[in-house]
């Protein structure tokens, strides 16, 4: 391993660098011990994220028979939320699990390895990694900030939001204050007229914790009308185009993700989307 690379990040989350030598169980056990700090972007209350950190610690030091720890913090212990990537590149932690979209100001093309409007669902990520070209292009994109990414959680598609009122045209949309974790999606919410913030995932919490007694009894589930979903993904087309031409990078990542997506697209349509169909029926 060349020593730009000697620390690795996370995307969905982070696999070790020296993953060989976690699986070479008779060779770990003849080397020191080695000791890693991983910072996730994730409060405690998050299990899911941050439990997923939690488990690839404990399913390293068990391969390693105790040989390879990776301490766990979550996000404010020794890091806030928002600076694992920096540290992490830097060399101040080795180890650091966060979504990729949160660095899209560092590189445009990071945030086509997490999730981006009306793009391809988690299989279709993991697809595009593993038989498509995603996950050599994700390397050469870290690459240049001394990371190694590696998958971990997936991120299905986001609900559209939490409304005081009724969805039921874009218009609706003008004068919002959204709260989205994409800056993909933050840009086209305020096309449609809303303003767009990004808050950690630890205020998403306390701020659920008030949609339950404020407005206990009065919240409902509903999907938005298919011709909000038709604006909104029109304006995603165009938000989606206008960024990937930013960098280089950016235009090569996303072609590649394009032409994977129409590739595996048809099949989820007769797969998937028949399936959902009948389920939801």
């Amino acid at each position: 391993m060349t020593e730009r690379r000697r620390f690795i990040a996370a995307a969905g989350g982070v696999v070790a660098a020296t993953a060989a030598a976690i699986v070479d169980a008779p060779n770990v056990i003849a080397q020191p011990k080695i000791q890693w700090r991983m910072s996730t972007a994730y409060p405690p209350s998050l299990d899911q994220l941050h439990g997923a950190a939690l488990g690839l610690a404990k399913v390293v030091e068990e391969a390693s028979r105790g040989r390879f720890r990776i301490e766990v913090f979550a996000s404010g212990q020794i890091l806030q939320a928002f600076e694992c990537f920096d540290a992490a590149s830097k060399g101040t932690i080795e180890a650091f699990m966060a979504a990729p979209v949160y660095w899209f100001a560092k590189e445009p093309a990071i945030e086509c390895f997490g999730t981006i409007p009306f793009g391809m669902n988690p299989e279709g990520m993991t697809a595009w990694y593993q038989q498509g070209d995603g996950l050599k292009l994700w390397d050469e994109t870290y690459a240049a900030f001394n990371l190694v990414p590696r998958q971990g959680p997936a991120f299905a598609p986001e609900m559209a939001g939490w409304f005081r009122k009724k969805m039921t045209t874009i218009g609706d949309y003008k004068g919002l204050r959204v709260r989205m974790g994409s800056n993909l999606g933050r840009k086209v919410v305020t096309k449609a007229g809303a303003t767009a913030v990004l808050t950690t995932a630890a205020n998403i919490y306390s701020a659920l914790e008030r949609l339950k007694t404020e407005f206990k009894g009065k919240v409902g589930i509903l999907p938005l009308p298919t011709p909000v979903l038709r604006d909104l993904k029109k304006l995603s087309g165009e938000v989606v185009r206008e960024e990937s031409e930013k960098t280089p990078m950016a235009r090569k990542v996303h072609a590649s993700f394009t032409k994977f997506q129409a590739l595996v697209g048809p099949w989820d349509h007769v797969a998937e989307g028949a399936y959902h169909q009948l389920v939801a029926g």
